[in-house]
């Protein structure tokens, strides 16, 4: 698989081998996939204990890397579908830049796009990727992540803040 190589703001300057990218810790495009349901809650994933980086931690409804030539929402659609087994209208509401290692030598050094989405139809997830399934409210989350920090991927604690302040209203009362 084919990651694309970004510039800090993200302009394509190439390709590469995703495994490459990561050994080499290489800026590369990427997305992350958040789904709520109509009661608010986010739905969230268990990566399964086979993925060669961060198995077994709880992460946002998915997250991939679009290939050369394809549209990011298009990727990010394609992605869910495949991950979680539905397909929901996606929206893109932000984009940052993280760099984390891990135990095995690799580096994800990603220029990630966010999209969220709603849905309240059945999940029916792709068990090569994913362990396992919950929806959480969002004070569910921030409790979880103070507690129990290494439970969670690097992206998800590093987006989940940056999400909470795009959700929360922006403005305040006069008094």
């Amino acid at each position: 698989m084919q990651v694309i190589l970004v510039d800090e703001n993200d302009v394509q300057i190439g390709t590469m081998e995703k495994i490459e990218a990561h050994q080499k810790a290489l800026l590369h495009r990427a997305f992350s996939v958040f789904i709520f349901n109509s009661k608010g809650e986010m739905l969230l994933q268990k990566r399964a204990d086979s993925k060669y980086h961060s198995p077994g931690l709880w992460s946002n409804a998915c997250c991939s890397h679009p290939q050369p030539g394809n549209d990011l929402l298009y990727s990010a659609t394609k992605r869910l579908k495949e991950e979680m087994g539905f397909e929901t209208p996606l929206e893109k509401i932000f984009d940052f830049i993280y760099k984390a290692s891990f135990d095995n030598g690799l580096t994800e050094h990603e220029f990630d796009h966010v999209f969220i989405g709603k849905y309240d139809g059945p999940v029916i997830p792709d068990c090569m990727e994913v362990g396992d399934y919950s929806y959480k409210t969002m004070e569910e989350i921030n409790e979880a992540l103070n507690n129990y920090p290494a439970s969670y991927t690097e992206w998800f604690k590093i987006a989940f803040p940056k999400l909470e302040h795009y959700l929360t209203p922006l403005f305040k009362v006069a008094t």
